[in-house]
């Protein structure tokens, strides 16, 4: 019962300390360096603690049912965290190490109202291109421009209502330039990704362009990517 009672409690202390390390950084109280390495070790010590309970269960299996309960939660939380980072290293590691995605390389959409949000961001706002764009066509050929046949306004009027379902900050609407400008506060990290998409009138209807970009961190794990994909995919659906 003492071996089931140590390991109910190190686990949850564990699976507290992996949340801890993201939620600690979004409220400002360490750095996300320290954040990173919280997250790290709390890992490790979930994937060690997963076997210990395991192990555990195979020696309690003639216990009482409390102690094994006990066990099996602990486990069940483990593996739960466990999991968790295994699926964020297999995305890092599936997706190009960029966090800048856009619809237009010749003419990527600018950001203009958000400038001032960004004053502070280690990302610098303007469109890289060299390696991004390449990386970018080779991972994410799906992100292309959207064409719609409803007029500019009406596509803008749209656009403004998904962003206010996806409970995106709207930053700024310009109807004379056909710009929306907007943010997304990331859950756990509270990591701040902007985007701004430009509407532009052609011949039978409006083009939509859309670009994405986090303003920290060297890769975005595939979110500015999914984000366009969504958002654009939800605009043609509901236009």
């Amino acid at each position: 019962m003492v071996t089931s009672r140590i390991l109910f409690y190190v686990s949850i202390a564990v699976c507290f300390t992996f949340l801890i390390s993201g939620y600690g950084y979004q409220w400002d109280i360490w750095s996300l360096g320290f954040a990173f390495t919280v997250l790290r070790y709390s890992a490790y010590a979930a994937f060690g603690i997963t076997i210990l309970n395991l192990i555990a269960l195979w020696f309690l299996r003639k216990s009482e049912t409390k102690a094994i309960a006990m066990v099996v939660f602990a486990f069940l939380v483990t593996v739960l965290v466990s999991l968790t980072a295994l699926y964020w290293q297999y995305q890092a590691r599936s997706v190009p190490p960029i966090h800048d995605i856009t619809t237009d390389f010749v003419n990527p959409p600018e950001f203009v109202a958000i400038l001032r949000l960004r004053e502070d961001a280690p990302n610098p706002p303007e469109y890289e291109g060299g390696d991004v764009r390449i990386s970018q066509e080779e991972s994410y050929p799906e992100i292309q421009p959207l064409i719609l046949e409803e007029d500019l306004q009406d596509v803008m009027d749209r656009a403004v209502l998904i962003i206010y379902e996806k409970k995106w900050s709207l930053v700024a609407i310009n109807r004379n330039e056909g710009r929306i400008e907007a943010t997304e506060e990331l859950p756990w990290f509270g990591f701040k990704d902007d985007v701004v998409l430009r509407f532009t009138a052609v011949d039978g209807g409006t083009r939509v362009d859309m670009r994405s970009k986090s303003r920290i961190g060297g890769s975005d794990i595939g979110v500015n990517a999914d984000r366009i994909d969504s958002f654009l995919n939800d605009l043609s659906q509901e236009i």
